[in-house]
């Protein structure tokens, strides 16, 4: 019956037909956002363990760790051997040039 839940159900999906199934048509569309929400889990956890982070201030520096960690998985860079890098050169650099020392750029560094 179209009023029952079933048909409600299937009016739906009949209504949406050509969305639901437009990775059938197009190879690179994937059939779920599994990788989206995979990506954004991290985020969620994060948002619950800064609520018992000690204080605000303590959750607004953690939150700025975890920026860093995510710029560098990003861009595909070691934390670690980035941060010795900036460092070790924090003290060369021009305050102009300091964009120099952002992970995006080491990767480039290391690449050449």
């Amino acid at each position: 019956m179209p009023k029952s839940q079933i048909g409600k159900a299937m009016r739906y999906a009949m209504e949406r037909w050509d969305k639901l199934s437009a990775y059938l048509q197009d190879g690179s569309l994937l059939i779920d956002n599994n990788q989206i929400e995979n990506a954004l889990r991290p985020i969620s956890l994060g948002r619950k363990i800064y609520l018992f982070a000690g204080s605000h201030d303590a959750a607004a520096r953690a939150g700025m760790i975890y920026s860093f960690f995510a710029i560098c998985k990003k861009h595909e860079v070691n934390p670690l051997q980035w941060l010795k890098h900036a460092l070790q050169n924090m003290m060369t650099i021009n305050h102009k040039n300091i964009r120099d020392l952002y992970p995006q750029n080491y990767k480039k560094l290391i690449e050449s």
